[in-house]
């Protein structure tokens, strides 16, 4: 396969994988509470990684442990924990989406003092765009909830985790594996969650046959599909395309939504997919992205 379809087959399993991660979690928490999901979402596919990778021979540099426990820290702990819990606090999903939104515009403001990844007059108003056409798919959760004002935090804490984590990546360049990034990572987010979940007495998972049916999703689309698609983005194609790709997520979701579940979507959500489509095509029509942009318009 060659480089400009390595990258669209990336850009479209991020997109789709990522988005899989939101109906996963409602499969998942309609049978075990949340700190369960997480912990047990965590600890088998750190089991299933770890597994791979030493089948595959791997070994690890004690300098990368570190790097990839703070790493596995921000993406899964922070990222999925401040998801979750503002979920369990009474904010809507269409709230985290929105806040979620901002992340693109926070690594492309910062990657460039950062990591050197400019972005232009055309990128900064396609990412403008992108978070405007979010702003219309979800525009019908808004409100929704009840929760407490300092609840609010709780999405831009997850905001701020994944945000950083992928500057962070960008930035130290590991030398590892997806395989063994992933599996340190997730092992990290199995520990505290795991140590939560026992704390509260609710580390025994349930029985049935959905639990595990929901978890096979998380593990294999969400975690595998979804956060290992998007390192390799991230280490391809940079952190700010990586983000902007995240764009497409919510209206990704919002069409599982409907099929999984018959939630069908808002009256703002079809213009909502245009305008992301328009704001992230701008956003990564640049030259350190040509394969990505002509899949997008393919």
């Amino acid at each position: 396969m060659n480089g400009g379809r390595k990258d669209a087959a990336a850009a479209s399993v991020l997109v789709v994988c990522w988005s899989s991660g939101f109906v996963g979690a409602e499969l998942a928490t309609q049978d075990a509470p949340v700190e369960t999901v997480l912990a047990w979402r965590t600890g088998l596919a750190a089991a299933l990684l770890g597994g791979w990778a030493l089948l595959r021979g791997e070994r690890v540099r004690r300098a990368s442990l570190l790097r990839q426990a703070v790493l596995g820290f921000l993406v899964q702990v922070v990222y999925l924990g401040g998801v979750f819990a503002a979920a369990g606090a009474g904010i809507s999903a269409g709230t985290s989406a929105l806040v979620a939104a901002l992340q693109p515009l926070v690594v492309a403001a910062l990657a460039g003092p950062l990591l050197g990844e400019r972005t232009s007059v055309r990128q900064r108003v396609g990412l403008a765009i992108g978070a405007s056409g979010v702003a219309l798919v979800v525009a019908g959760d808004l409100g929704a909830g009840g929760a407490a004002p300092a609840a609010f935090l709780l999405p831009v804490v997850a905001l701020a985790g994944l945000a950083a984590g992928t500057l962070l990546e960008r930035r130290w360049a590991p030398s590892a594996s997806l395989v063994v990034s992933l599996a340190l990572q997730s092992a990290v987010a199995a520990l505290v969650f795991g140590v939560v979940a026992g704390a509260r007495g609710q580390l025994v998972p349930p029985a049935g046959a959905e639990f595990w049916t929901a978890m096979a999703w998380l593990v294999l689309l969400s975690t595998v599909g979804g956060y290992g698609s998007y390192l390799f983005v991230v280490r391809r194609s940079g952190a700010t395309t990586a983000s902007t790709l995240l764009y497409l997520t919510p209206p990704a979701t919002a069409l599982w939504a409907w099929a999984m579940f018959g939630q069908a979507p808002g009256p703002t959500a079809l213009p909502g997919v245009l305008v992301c489509a328009v704001g992230v095509a701008l956003a990564l029509r640049r030259a350190g992205a040509p394969e990505v942009d002509r899949a997008l318009r393919a």
